[in-house]
């Protein structure tokens, strides 16, 4: 049996804590500043932006958190695969927020609807712009990230609805001010939050399929499958499982039976040269096994 880890770096959130904690900061202070203002101008759209500022603040404190509880050890030693896990958490944590600023908005924005609210289009362009330049610099920030770990995309993803919000908000001063159409904010909170609930829906697709131990996105478990059943001196490969533990972090079990007289050893460097060089799974699980072994059909499930 092989048990290869490979030359892996960790996990790839780790490798972008100091962009969530330069993040939080940013987003953490801009937010009094929005929620101060959306007060102040009775704007919808502003203080619909300040909630999701502060579901940012939220969002960001916790990928950060997990990035680095994620690399402790357990201490009690029942968590065999470690802490890593908690990264996918908080990107699930992103995506509960996200739906819950989104249905906060629509709420507010649905009792508004007919309504002729005094709206101060000044406070709203002025803080609308600045947030706007503030979460371009936290987005800027976090895309490295953002494609090669699920805890940061919920971050960055989280911040780019806010980004919307903002552009939002300085439309909607912009129209208001031009036509004298106050009803022109509550549309534009209500937009932001459906665009929010989008976001959560497809980000919550790719955590759900992590949890639920899926194959990694683009690899197929059948061609893997026909690949190591075809390497030189297997007789079949078997019992085959490929899932995520957390970003960066491919896992694979599978058994190989081996054709009488091949040494096991040159079989399992194959197999683990072939997981780790070819798909990107430095962490496998290999067993080897004679044919005329038939423990696992005692398996049944």
């Amino acid at each position: 049996m092989s048990h290869s880890h490979g030359p892996v770096a960790g996990h790839a959130g780790a490798a972008h804590r100091w962009r969530l904690l330069l993040a939080v900061a940013l987003i953490g202070t801009f937010f009094v500043v929005e929620l101060v203002a959306g007060l102040l101008s009775g704007s919808l759209a502003l203080l619909s932006d300040a909630g999701h500022m502060a579901a940012d603040v939220v969002t960001l404190s916790a990928a950060l958190a997990a990035t680095v509880l994620a690399a402790r050890p357990s201490k009690d030693g029942r968590r065999t695969f470690g802490n890593y896990r908690l990264e996918v958490f908080a990107a699930l944590l992103a995506v509960l927020i996200m739906l819950g600023v989104s249905l906060a908005i629509g709420i507010s924005g649905i009792r508004r609807l007919g309504a002729e609210p005094a709206v101060d289009t000044g406070p709203m362009l002025a803080v609308g712009a600045l947030g706007l330049a503030v979460n371009l610099v936290v987005l800027w920030m976090l895309h490295g990230g953002a494609g090669e770990s699920l805890n940061i995309k919920g971050a960055y993803l989280e911040v780019l609805a806010d980004t919307l919000g903002s552009v939002g908000v300085i439309v909607a001063a912009v129209l208001i001010r031009a036509t004298g159409a106050t009803v022109i904010d509550t549309v534009v909170a209500l937009a932001v939050g459906a665009f929010i609930a989008v976001r959560a829906v497809l980000l919550a697709r790719e955590v759900l399929a992590v949890l639920g131990q899926a194959a990694p996105a683009g690899i197929d478990p059948q061609q893997i499958q026909d690949e190591l059943s075809a390497l030189g001196g297997v007789f079949d490969a078997h019992d085959l499982h490929l899932w995520t533990l957390t970003s960066g972090m491919e896992v694979a079990t599978v058994h190989l039976t081996v054709e009488p007289g091949i040494d096991p050893h040159d079989v399992l460097d194959a197999a683990r040269a072939l997981l780790r060089d070819r798909h990107g799974i430095a962490h496998a699980t290999i067993q080897t096994e004679p044919t005329d072994h038939h423990g696992c059909l005692e398996i049944g499930w």
